[in-house]
């Protein structure tokens, strides 16, 4: 049986997770109060359910303690759980409640907007230690639904790398674990030949390989990420985001993230995303 689990602050875009999973048959449950997960779990394993999606609500402190032992066990059980915590910016969410004209479920005429956010990102924090976290800020719903599919691709392993590039100029994804900076390499921007191509675009590429400061500093990060995924691992970690910065996230960012990936893709599951390309 393959479980997922959905939660994360409000307006980040759950509803459109759930829908996709909807789509492409997963069972779904919306809304649980996390105390009541154990005994969903075993309705659905006796019902026969292969595939299953949840969506959980803010959990209170005694369910939130409770939920690393309760995965531990589903685990143990055979089951495939995963834990997908999806944010966003607090001026984004506060854009988004604006456009839809919805209420967050924390107001209750004494606090302010930004309060209710803020409250329940407190509120959620222990859970997105638990979980893959993806920041929404910036996606678009088709994006979103793209990158949720690749999520629940993945084989059921101790730990996924996640390679993410983006651009400076836009803000560091909140998701990430690890960051690293590649805007003092030259800038395939400033030639006109390439500047209209991205870092999967084999003249880039080429551009990038032929730098010397490049091929140690991508040396370098692959060095650094090889030596310390071991101690991520034993940490019990389901998932490491390594985020990739230059300054407009099209060029440099995009070619280390697919060049990371490619080489460890033999160690480990591996997804790959490009913020600012979706």
């Amino acid at each position: 049986m393959q479980l997922i689990l959905i939660t994360g602050l409000s307006g980040s875009g759950k509803s459109v997770a759930l829908n996709v999973l909807e789509d492409s048959g997963y069972y779904y449950v919306d809304n649980l109060p996390a105390r009541l997960l154990p005994e969903v779990v075993e309705f659905l394993a006796a019902a026969g359910h292969p595939r299953a999606v949840v969506s959980i609500d803010v959990p209170g402190e005694e369910a939130l303690a409770a939920l690393p032992a309760q995965l531990a066990e589903f685990k143990r059980r055979g089951i495939d759980v995963r834990v997908l915590f999806l944010e966003a910016k607090t001026d984004t969410l506060i854009k988004r409640f604006s456009e839809t004209r919805r209420r967050h479920p924390l107001s209750d005429g004494k606090l302010t907007l930004t309060e209710c956010i803020e409250r329940e990102r407190g509120l959620l924090a222990g859970l997105a230690d638990l979980a893959h976290r993806l920041d929404t800020s910036d996606l678009s719903p088709n994006a979103l639904r793209s990158w949720v599919k690749d999520f629940v691709r993945l084989p059921g392993t101790a730990l996924t790398l996640l390679f993410e590039s983006f651009g400076y100029k836009h803000g560091i994804p909140l998701d990430a674990d690890l960051v690293f900076d590649v805007r003092c390499l030259p800038n395939p921007n400033y030639d006109p030949r390439l500047q209209p191509l991205t870092g999967r675009d084999q003249a880039v590429i080429d551009f990038l390989r032929a730098d010397a400061a490049a091929q140690k500093m991508l040396d370098d990060i692959r060095r650094f990420v090889a030596d310390w995924l071991p101690c991520f691992d034993r940490d019990n970690r389901s998932y490491l985001t390594v985020a990739i910065g230059c300054t407009g996230g099209r060029h440099r960012s995009v070619y280390f993230a697919e060049a990371l990936a490619g080489h460890f893709r033999a160690h480990a599951p591996v997804l790959v995303r490009h913020r600012e390309l979706s």
